[in-house]
């Protein structure tokens, strides 16, 4: 078992990982609420088939009320989150109850807003069951999405803690552990050279990828997160930079529908890109083709879908959060391990997407 502690400005917290995680828990409760009043557990229904009585039976006598959410993206709608803060007033929630967001990205995202939001703001704990969630499940962000944009409507918002039991993960299907696993290349590639080297050497096969490397490179994407989010908690400067891949990765999302491409195959292409657009912009040196085909053995898919036009792509971009008067800035790379942030004009944008998809 491995702790990770997160420091921010609002709040201090650990992030344990390992195998068996799941007890850890209850004595965590009872050390750190004085006046528990009821725990509420939001999961999806996928995530419960497979693991909820395994949380259940770890928390044993606390009898937590359970919110069941529709599967990924679906979770993160309108009316998702109205049937949550529902459920959570008709099960008399108060500021003494706790959240478990217990699930992968979407599940953290609707369990910590809902927590963000009820009573002005209730603890809530995260505890991932996807390989992606390593990424989501740190630094506070929460969110649901809007038709017009992912993440559109959120909040800063920190966990009490994260229980990331490793032993939930080995049920995840192929598509979900290449979705997760695309944030830890990305870790690699803004921070830590070092370990982008470790990864291209090491990792040939994520379906038998051994506990003990998958757990090593879970932890390490772990500590490259912990470095942006302990220095900019609000994303006004350097904590940007966890969005490499992520402004084309949203636009792909959206347009082809939230839950039709899982994120992290879209944030690989999305870094396909950005390494490509940093190579011509900015002068990088990174052997593009040896990347594509490491990841090509992985199972990436790395260009962009034919029904997502590259108009309708650049008019998504500029409606990403991160775009400012719909100026687009991009995340690039100088080198490997050092990132900067880059705006990106409409007839430059549409040039370069029109001349990767060839």
């Amino acid at each position: 078992m491995e702790k990770v502690l997160i420091q921010t400005e609002t709040k201090s917290y650990n992030v344990v990982i390992g195998e068996g995680a799941l007890a850890e828990i209850k004595p965590f409760l009872s050390s750190h609420f004085q006046q528990l009043t009821k725990i509420m557990i939001i999961t999806d229904e996928i995530v419960a088939d497979f693991h909820l009585s395994k949380l259940v039976n770890a928390l044993a006598d606390l009898n937590p009320i359970v919110f069941t959410a529709p599967g990924g993206e679906k979770a993160k709608t309108f009316e998702v989150y109205y049937q949550a803060l529902s459920a959570a007033l008709e099960n008399h929630l108060d500021r003494k109850s706790v959240i478990l967001s217990f699930g992968g990205g979407a599940v953290g995202d609707l369990g910590g807003f809902v927590a963000a939001s009820f009573m002005r703001g209730i603890p809530f704990i995260q505890i991932p069951t996807t390989i992606l969630a390593h990424d989501s499940a740190v630094g506070g962000k929460v969110a649901i999405n809007h038709p017009l944009g992912k993440n559109m409507i959120g909040a800063f918002y920190q966990p009490e803690a994260v229980f990331y039991d490793l032993n939930l993960l080995t049920t995840l299907p192929p598509a979900e552990v290449r979705s997760g696993f695309a944030e830890v290349i990305k870790h690699a590639l803004i921070y830590d050279p070092e370990f982008y080297a470790w990864l291209v050497k090491n990792v040939n096969d994520l379906q038998s990828l051994p506990i003990e490397k998958l757990q090593y490179a879970l932890t390490k994407g772990v500590k490259v997160k912990r470095e942006f989010v302990s220095r900019d908690e609000k994303e006004t400067g350097i904590r940007a930079y966890l969005n490499f891949g992520h402004t084309l990765a949203h636009a792909i999302e959206s347009e082809m529908g939230y839950g039709n491409f899982t994120h992290g195959e879209a944030v690989m292409i999305g870094m396909v890109f950005a390494l490509k657009l940093s190579n011509d912009l900015l002068g990088l040196t990174f052997n593009l083709d040896e990347f594509i085909d490491w990841v090509h053995k992985l199972g990436y898919q790395t260009n962009i879908p034919l029904q997502a036009s590259s108009d309708r792509l650049l008019e998504k971009m500029k409606q990403d959060k991160k775009s400012i008067g719909e100026a687009i800035y991009f995340v690039l790379l100088e080198q490997v391990g050092v990132p900067v942030l880059k705006q990106i004009s409409s007839e430059i944008m549409i040039e370069k997407l029109n001349d990767f998809r060839q």
